[in-house]
C-alpha cells in the first residue's frame, strides 16, 4: 500500500477549533481524503475566544481567506498588544505589544543598550505597535524594506462568528458536517483505536483518524482513551469566569485589556457590534456573586446578556495525541486567556498534525514526537502566565501568595537568567519571542543588575544618538496611520447588525 492510511478522518465537536481544523484539512489533505464533521445544534460552544495573537493571519492566509472580508463576517477589529493595568499595584500599566521593540546592534539584542543606557524613558517609547496603541491608531503599515515599520498585529472577533465563517469555507471544500448527538465510541477490539461514534438514531460513523474537539468533556482521549490530566492549578489557581457582553466601544481600542482585581483579572475585548468582557478568579478568594458584581462594575458600557459562568481546571492531558485520536482545543487542556493564547493552540496543534500526518501506518515516534513538542509549547505558555502572577507586588492574600508559591524549575531558570544580565532564554519553536518575554519581566517590575557586555563596546554619544533614533522611528510610524475606527470604516466595517 502506497501514501497514507488515514484517509477517512472523523472530527468530533464544531465550534472554533472544528471548524479550523475542518477548514485546514480540507485545504491541504489530498482529495482522496473524506473529512467528516460531527455536531449537534443543542450542545453549545464555549466561545471565550475572541481575542488572539499575530499567528492567526498565517492560518487565515494559508487558507486564502481575504482579511477585510474575515473581519466583516465576524464583526473584527485590530489589536495590537494587550495593556497589563494594576498588576504591580492599583495604577501600575504596561503593554505586551506585538512586533518588534527598537532592532538589534551586531550580536546584541536592542534592551541591552537601554539597559545600559539606564533605562532613559520607557521601553515602549521604543515600540511602534505600543505607541499606535495608546494613540488609538492602525493601518497595516510595514515601511520600507530597508527600514520596516516593526509592527505587527493580531484580532478581536466573535468567535462563533468566526466558527460559521469557517464552516462556510470548510463545506465549499468539500467537509461533510454531520448533525447529531453522540450516544457512543466504539474501540477497535485488537489495537484499542477508535473505531466508529455512534448518534442517535442508530447511525454510526467510522474513521482512519479522529480528532477530538469536544471542548472540557475531551469526549475521545479523555473518556475514552483514559489520557490523564495534568492539573496546574497548584501554580494557576483561578478556576472560575464569568462573561458578559457590553456595548461597543467608542471609539474602538486597538488592544485587549487585562486588568488585575483582588484576586484574579478582567478582560476587555473591543468589536465592531460589542464588547466582550469576563472575569477570571480563584473562588477560594471570591465568591461567584461577589465576582459578578465586580465585572459588572468594571465594565465600560450597558449589559446586553445575562452573565455566562464557566468553571475550569488549568492544565492539560498529559498526551494529545493516543493511538488514531488527537485532541485540540479545550479537549487538550486549558489555560486562561491571559495572553491571548487559546485559539493560537488550536492552530499549532493542526500546524503539528498536518507536519506528522500518518503515511502508510501511525508511527510510534511522529506520535511521540507530536506529543513532545506539544508539551514544550503548553509548558512555555503556562510559565509566561505564572510570571504575570508571581512578579507582582500587589497587598491582597491571593497576591501574596502567587509571590510566595514555588516556581517550575523552567521558569526560575529564565528568571535567574534575566535577572543577572538581561538574558531571555527562548529554546525551540515555543511560541512567545523574546521580545515578548521581555515586556513581560520588564512590566512587572523584574529588573536585571546588568546588561550584555557588548553593549559597552559603542561610545555614550552613540548610544544615545541610536535609542533617539528608535524613539522617532516608532513615533512617526505611529503618528502616520489614522485612527483605528476610520481605518476599520474605510476597509472593513461589517454590515449594521443588530445581534448582541
Amino acid at each position: 500500500m502506497t501514501g497514507s492510511s488515514t484517509r477517512s478522518v472523523v472530527i468530533v465537536g464544531g465550534g472554533t477549533a472544528g471548524w479550523m481544523a475542518a477548514a485546514a484539512l480540507a485545504r491541504f489533505l489530498p482529495p482522496d481524503h473524506r473529512i467528516r464533521l460531527v455536531e449537534s445544534d443543542a450542545i453549545g460552544t464555549i466561545g471565550v475566544g475572541e481575542a488572539t495573537i499575530p499567528a492567526l493571519r498565517i492560518f487565515n492566509h494559508m487558507l486564502g481567506i481575504d482579511e477585510d472580508a474575515f473581519l466583516r463576517a465576524t464583526q473584527g477589529t485590530f489589536k495590537l498588544g494587550i495593556e497589563f493595568a494594576g498588576w504591580s499595584g492599583d495604577g501600575s500599566r504596561y503593554t505586551h505589544a506585538f512586533g518588534t521593540i527598537g532592532r538589534a546592534l551586531g550580536l546584541v539584542p536592542f534592551h541591552h543598550y537601554w539597559l545600559r543606557a539606564g533605562r532613559p524613558g520607557s521601553l515602549w517609547d521604543h515600540s511602534a505597535a505600543a505607541q499606535a496603541a495608546a494613540a488609538g491608531r492602525f493601518a497595516r503599515d510595514q515601511g520600507r524594506p530597508d527600514l520596516p515599520s516593526g509592527i505587527a498585529w493580531a484580532f478581536h472577533f466573535d468567535a462563533a462568528l468566526y466558527a460559521a465563517f469557517l464552516r462556510r469555507h470548510a463545506e465549499a471544500a468539500g467537509v461533510e458536517r454531520i448533525e447529531g448527538r453522540i450516544t457512543g465510541v466504539e474501540r477497535d477490539g485488537e489495537t484499542g483505536h477508535i473505531a466508529a461514534v455512534h448518534l442517535e438514531g442508530d447511525r454510526r460513523v467510522a474513521g482512519d483518524l479522529f480528532i477530538d474537539c469536544s471542548g472540557f468533556r475531551s469526549l475521545l482521549l479523555g473518556e475514552t482513551l483514559g489520557t490523564a490530566f495534568e492539573d496546574w492549578s497548584h501554580h494557576l489557581p483561578c478556576d472560575r469566569a464569568i462573561a458578559v457582553p457590553t456595548a461597543r466601544l467608542d471609539p474602538l481600542p486597538p488592544y485587549t485589556r487585562a486588568t488585575a482585581h483582588d484576586a484574579g483579572w478582567q478582560w476587555r475585548i473591543p468589536l465592531q457590534h460589542r464588547t466582550g468582557n469576563g472575569i477570571v478568579y480563584a473562588s477560594a478568594h471570591l465568591s461567584d456573586d461577589e465576582a459578578t458584581a465586580r465585572l459588572l462594575a468594571g465594565c465600560d458600557g450597558a449589559p446586553l446578556a445575562d452573565p455566562r459562568p464557566l468553571r475550569f481546571t488549568t492544565g492539560r492531558r498529559r498526551a494529545a495525541w493516543v493511538g488514531n485520536c488527537v485532541a485540540l482545543g479545550l479537549a487538550a487542556g486549558f489555560m486562561e486567556p491571559l495572553e491571548s493564547t487559546s485559539i493560537h493552540l488550536v492552530q499549532s496543534g493542526i500546524a503539528r498534525l498536518l507536519e506528522y500526518w500518518p503515511g502508510k501506518t501511525l508511527a510510534g515516534a511522529d506520535i511521540a514526537a507530536f506529543n513532545r513538542r506539544t508539551e514544550a509549547e503548553w509548558l512555555a505558555i503556562r510559565d509566561l502566565l505564572i510570571l504575570h502572577y508571581h512578579a507582582n507586588t500587589r497587598p491582597e492574600p491571593f497576591w501574596q501568595a502567587r509571590r510566595d508559591a514555588s516556581l517550575p524549575d523552567s521558569l526560575a531558570e529564565r528568571l535567574a537568567l534575566f535577572r543577572a544580565n538581561g538574558r531571555i532564554l527562548r529554546e525551540g519553536d515555543e511560541l512567545f519571542t523574546e521580545v515578548g518575554w521581555l515586556q513581560v519581566l520588564i512590566g512587572q517590575g523584574v529588573q536585571p543588575l546588568g546588561h550584555h557586555a557588548l553593549a559597552d563596546a559603542i561610545p555614550p554619544a552613540d548610544l544615545a544618538d541610536f535609542l533617539a533614533l528608535a524613539r522617532t522611528h516608532a513615533a512617526a510610524v505611529a503618528a502616520r496611520m489614522p485612527a483605528h475606527d476610520a481605518f476599520i470604516a474605510a476597509h472593513c466595517a461589517a454590515p449594521v447588525s443588530k445581534a448582541a
